[in-house]
């Protein structure tokens, strides 16, 4: 039986250890994660610069879900007071810089539009490479005011693309941010609030002119991605968007009463593409052709639209945006027409209808060919029109979805920005954007908690100096209490404040330290006691058993009393430790109540809106806990020090009483009736 309940007491010990070490694991692996997110990713890049913050470009299943080849791409990058610090960025943006995700990497860049007053930024970023279903982040630094503008268009788009036009010009014809510089020969109208800042207003009847260059001219065969983002002002049938002829070749892009579509014409030949579902008047889509290797793809907001099996035709000319002409006199060839069924073909000799012989074919009219049908021109488009971009190579379909998503109104599908970080101190960065967000009520709680805080440190502070200093002293009182052999009323003089210093053997300083001591108060009870019964007797003290235990009374209540100043505030700690956690969960719960009737309010449920106000309400709670943890710490340490010297007042009690019976028992000798003997 004692073997069985020693391996039970074994087994409860194991597994009390085995929980002590989950427990301790769990709180480690808890702080290195709370480290870890609180520590910055990469080093800085610059120090000069004091704010930055993390763009991730999301293509994973989470974000826009691309899984097709991507490549490097220009994104767009849109700013505005929700996710960028105007205030704390030059006026014309020109501290801006980008870097890669190694925080080492600088990228190219250039601003197409920056208002600081607005709020409002349009940056494109040269992004090496997207790798599709993964995530690549960027980092956006800014916060440097003798930053000189590194603003770079030509360097932002790879050689292979051939023309870009933001159409955020004025009283100019659009200029060209690739490196062939193919600016438009004509100026057109601005549509100011276009999708990607200002756009340009097409009525029809005005095409802006795209140059013949060199670097535009395209052989037979050629690949070619062209890709621009339009709002159709109505159904129009037949509307040119982009069109390009050279004699009987030609490329045109439209629309025919809401479809898109693309058209080539080979000598010989006029393909079109099919037509799918409408896109609605008044609504922004993307539209990008991309030819190559036989093949004609037309895509719709990112996605396959229609397939032409053809290939470009060779193309010199000038191009037109929002109209269409023949540049050639020599009308195309139109294709070769199945004969109709209403009018079948009849043999000269054949006999007429009704019975007589058909008139025969004079050789006139045998040898006079059909005329060729002569080219109409389409219908100028009327709408807006916004980033057109041109290359001279296929792009895969990765990148055109990515350019849908990232460059549309479901840009935060692909993009999402981190807080802003700061160099300045601790307190910057993700903390001062808690802070910032921190309500009324929070900061309530929150200067309570700190009332509270300051309160349990003052009292921890005198609590463990007036316990060092008790320590201190009663240990010099023990030092001079054991030296008593006789009397042990010699160490008082009968006055609280008045102690002996054993015949010189004490220094002064030595009595001043014992007179603060908590086992001399006491002491001096037990003294005056005695005094106190035998103060007009020439006999030697004795003292019987009842004013032993009188006496004994006595020390008990001084002893309350020391005790009573030993725990003195204490309670303060018990109420920082129970009381501080509990009102920073108040300051919790409030604050999030508060930050969900604001979003059900104004209808914006997103990270962004909710993340600032949850996390500034869980600062009430660290708070709490920040007033909560130190107190507890601190009440430990001075309860046990306090218990330590409660030890000592009890064993001091039992040490005087002990010495009381011994010197004024009754067995004890008469001192003068031995010194009388003696004479």
């Amino acid at each position: 039986m004692a073997v069985d309940l020693t391996l039970e007491r074994r087994t409860r010990r194991a597994a009390l250890r085995r929980g002590v070490a989950n427990v301790a694991t769990a709180l480690l692996f808890g702080l290195v994660a709370l480290v870890g997110s609180l520590a910055p990713a990469n080093a800085w890049w610059n120090d000069e610069w004091s704010l930055r913050k993390k763009i991730t470009v999301d293509v994973s299943a989470s974000g826009a879900n691309v899984t097709d080849p991507i490549g490097g791409v220009p994104v767009l990058v849109r700013l505005h007071v929700g996710n960028f610090r105007f205030s704390s960025a030059k006026d014309d943006g020109s501290d801006l810089r980008f870097v890669a995700g190694d925080d080492k990497t600088p990228l190219k860049h250039h601003i197409e539009k920056f208002d600081s007053l607005l709020g409002e930024g349009l940056v494109w970023v040269a992004v090496p490479n997207i790798a599709p279903g993964a995530r690549t982040d960027i980092w956006l630094y800014y916060g440097n005011k003798k930053a000189l503008a590194t603003s770079d268009p030509k360097g932002t788009y790879d050689p292979d693309t051939l023309t870009v036009y933001h159409f955020n010009e004025r009283g100019t014809p659009a200029i060209d941010s690739s490196v062939w510089a193919n600016n438009a020969q004509s100026v057109g109208q601005p549509a100011d609030g276009s999708l990607i800042g200002t756009g340009l207003r097409l009525d029809g009847r005005t095409p802006v002119t795209v140059p013949a260059s060199p670097s535009l001219a395209s052989p037979d065969g050629a690949a070619l991605t062209w890709s621009a983002w339009i709002k159709p002002a109505g159904l129009q049938p037949n509307a040119a968007l982009f069109s390009r002829r050279d004699g009987a070749n030609a490329l045109v892009v439209g629309v025919d009463n809401g479809s898109p579509f693309v058209e080539v014409t080979n000598p010989g030949s006029v393909q079109r593409s099919s037509a799918g579902a409408p896109v609605a008047a008044g609504s922004w889509h993307h539209v990008a052709v991309v030819a190559g290797n036989g093949q004609v793809t037309l895509y719709l907001d990112g996605v396959s639209y229609a397939a032409l099996s053809a290939s470009l035709p060779a193309l010199n000319t000038v191009g037109l945006i929002g109209g269409d002409s023949s540049t050639s006199s020599a009308s195309p060839i139109a294709p070769a027409t199945a004969p109709s069924a209403a009018t079948p073909s009849v043999p000269p000799d054949a006999p007429a209808a009704d019975g007589g012989a058909a008139p025969a074919a004079t050789p006139d009219a045998a040898a006079t060919p059909a005329p060729a049908p002569v080219a109409v021109a389409m219908a100028g488009f009327v709408g807006d029109i916004d980033e057109l971009q041109i290359s001279k190579v296929a792009r895969p379909a990765g990148l055109i979805k990515v350019m849908a998503i990232g460059q549309g109104p479901d840009q935060a599908k692909l993009m999402a920005f981190s807080v802003d970080e700061e160099t300045a101190s601790w307190l910057s960065g993700y903390f001062a954007v808690i802070l910032k967000s921190v309500t009324l009520d929070g900061w309530v709680v929150i200067g309570i908690l700190l009332i509270m805080a300051a309160v349990s440190w003052v009292v921890m502070f005198d609590r463990a100096s007036y316990l060092s200093k008790q320590a201190k002293a009663n240990a010099q009182f023990m030092k001079g209490f054991r030296e008593i052999a006789a009397d042990l009323t010699m160490l008082d003089r009968g006055d609280a404040d008045d102690i002996s210093t054993l015949g010189g053997r004490l220094t002064e300083a030595d009595a001043k330290m014992m007179r603060s001591s908590s086992l001399y108060r006491i002491y001096h009870i037990g003294a005056a006691e005695i005094r106190h019964r035998f103060s007009n007797s020439q006999r030697a003290p004795v003292l019987s058993a009842v004013s032993i235990a009188a006496i004994r009374a006595a020390l008990d209540s001084g002893v309350v009393k020391e005790m009573q100043r030993l725990n003195r505030l204490m309670v303060v700690l018990t109420i920082a430790i129970s009381g501080g956690p509990f009102l920073g969960l108040l300051g919790t719960v409030v604050g999030v109540m508060i930050t969900f009737a604001a979003i059900a309010a104004s209808g914006d449920v997103n990270v962004n809106a909710i993340a600032p106000g949850i996390a500034a309400a869980l600062v009430a709670t660290v708070a709490g806990l920040g007033v909560a943890i130190p107190a507890l710490f601190g009440y430990n340490y001075l309860i046990s020090r306090i218990k330590d010297l409660t030890n000592d007042i009890q064993v001091f009690v039992d040490e005087f009483v002990t010495k009381m019976a011994e010197f004024y028992s009754a067995d004890r000798p008469d001192p003068v009736e031995h010194r009388i003997a003696a004479e």
